[in-house]
């Protein structure tokens, strides 16, 4: 039986005054029998664009996962070895340029120190290579020990084998702390070298001094250094010269880029120390991560146990009823 008007519901009223007006719209225009109506999706039916993740979440969430303290450390390493590799192998090429033409005319005297200068700049190449890619490595070290890390790629697991990485780049940055404290140390010896030159020079230069007899008896002996044997000559300066050899462009770009050489060194001494710290924070992170992932297992293993004897004394209670 069909409800009449007055027993049906609002909405089955609804419903057929609907089918009505398109069978009068189906009457008037025959040709749009044909035509299928599809429902207009209504505000539920649509994904909401804040329910999904967006672009700005995507970032915040990358964000969160650099370890900004491996990368300042990267970054300040990158910068001190490429100072110190690069002005320190200019620096070189103008000192042998300086000692050639003004405290050593003879080759044979100083062509020791040729060669070792020329060992440097080839020593200076490998430290280069090889400072880019272990600075890459601690980087990626980082990268998957941050805890942000850990948590964007799923559950955390350590092994033995990483925990030990772990302890051999903090042995190895050590080592090359120490090494480089030594190479810092060293590069400071052209800089004292190149300012007793050029305060000598300001002491020629000064009113008091200059056109004076007494400016020929200021002098420089390069031979004191130990760079050029006792035997080379001139290996001595002394005023008008020394004054033209400290306006040449080499001593100038020479005294200056050993001061910059110097300063990468220190940088670099200041960023694997930065690493040191890091490495043994992940290094401490790991060690305490592995024991918390025992404690889990074993506390896994007894809940099962306890499930297992819990079910089988079901099973004998079931089974004496």
């Amino acid at each position: 039986a069909q409800p009449t008007s007055e027993s049906a519901s609002p909405e089955q009223r609804m419903n057929s005054r609907a089918e009505m007006e398109i069978g009068r719209y189906h009457w008037m225009y025959p040709g749009s029998k044909n035509h299928q109506y599809h429902p207009v999706p209504t505000l539920g039916d649509r994904a909401s664009p804040l329910s999904s993740p967006g672009c700005f979440e995507c970032c915040i969430k990358c964000l969160g996962g650099v370890p900004y303290a491996s990368l300042v450390a990267t970054i300040l390493c990158f910068s001190g070895v490429a100072l110190f590799c690069g002005c320190g192998h200019v620096a070189l090429a103008g000192t042998v340029a300086i000692l050639e033409q003004h405290f050593s005319t003879n080759t044979s005297d100083h062509a020791l120190l040729s060669e070792v200068i020329q060992l440097m700049q080839y020593v200076i190449y490998g430290i280069a290579s090889f400072f880019f890619l272990y600075g890459i490595i601690l980087l990626a070290e980082g990268f998957y020990t941050t805890s942000a890390v850990k948590e964007l790629h799923g559950e955390f697991k350590t092994t033995a084998c990483g925990r030990c990485i772990s302890g051999m780049f903090v042995f190895l940055t050590y080592v090359l702390g120490v090494a480089w404290l030594g190479v810092f140390g060293f590069s400071a010896v052209p800089v004292f070298m190149f300012y007793n030159i050029w305060s000598t020079c300001e002491v020629i230069k000064s009113p008091q001094t200059n056109g004076t007899a007494a400016v020929e008896q200021i002098c420089v002996d390069i031979r004191q250094y130990g760079i050029i044997p006792w035997n080379a000559f001139p290996g001595k300066i002394c005023g008008s010269a020394l004054e033209n050899i400290c306006n040449t462009n080499e001593f100038y770009m020479s005294y200056h880029l050993f001061i910059v050489a110097c300063a990468g060194a220190g940088a670099t001494v200041i960023a694997l120390i930065h690493f040191l710290m890091i490495l043994s924070s992940n290094w401490a992170y790991l060690k305490d991560a592995s024991k918390m992932q025992a404690y889990q297992d074993i506390k896994a293993k007894e809940e099962q146990e306890l499930q297992d004897i819990q079910s089988r004394s079901k099973e004998q209670l079931n089974s004496y009823t």
